[in-house]
């Protein structure tokens, strides 16, 4: 479980492999207190650590991880190289503070930048969203966009998408890789889970046709 925090911004060095395709990345974090099995979130997609070892300045270490098949499909980690810098966050553990909100590393579609709008303190960045994911997606509501718990500011639905807008303040721009946010950018979603639950309760007790 993780909070949409990023605690440091990382950097993929090599891709080797289909199904699995291994990642290396290059982190600030300590190798030592790195464990093996642990999960770490990779631009919002939870992973398990398989490698790991010391890595030369500015970073302290470097951690391999396998991205799935299924992942891939689902995820921006299809387009990931090396040279990619990416959100990274640690597990939460009990007694961290929950800071944003409750995301899993189960992305559940990618969406598509559509505009980027700068404004006097705060950037205002619309989403395109699949469809499918227009009744989880609620104003003032949060979501998780490439690891990053932001609010949801504004909802449209539109025939083949649903139009969200969120916004990126100064600070959230320089911690993660959103500040390098443009148009056309594809980013990992990951709707809030209460979302996810109250719809499929919704589900199972919508009253049935006589």
């Amino acid at each position: 479980m993780f909070t949409g925090i990023v605690t440091d911004k990382g950097q993929i060095t090599r891709t080797t492999g289909t199904d699995p395709r291994r990642i290396v990345v290059t982190t600030r974090y300590s190798p030592e207190t790195i464990e093996l099995g642990a999960s770490i979130a990779v631009d919002g997609i939870c992973l398990t650590v398989v490698d790991k070892g010391p890595a030369a300045s500015p970073h302290a270490a470097w951690f391999a991880a396998d991205v799935s098949a299924e992942t891939l499909a689902r995820t921006t980690a299809q387009s990931w190289e090396a040279g990619r810098t990416v959100n990274l966050e640690r597990a939460l553990k009990i007694g961290d503070e929950l800071g944003g909100h409750i995301v899993t590393g189960h992305v559940d579609a990618t969406g598509q930048v559509r505009r980027v709008m700068p404004g006097e303190n705060a950037y205002v960045v619309e989403i395109a969203a699949p469809r499918e994911l227009a009744p989880l997606i609620a104003e003032k509501g949060s979501i998780a966009v490439d690891g990053v718990s932001l609010t949801v500011n504004a909802v449209r639905d539109e025939p083949e998408a649903v139009i969200f807008t969120v916004n990126l303040v100064p600070f959230t721009r320089r911690a993660t890789t959103l500040g390098e946010i443009a148009p056309d950018r594809r980013v990992n979603l990951e709707i809030d889970p209460l979302a996810r639950y109250i719809a499929r309760w919704q589900e199972l007790h919508r009253p049935t046709p006589k």
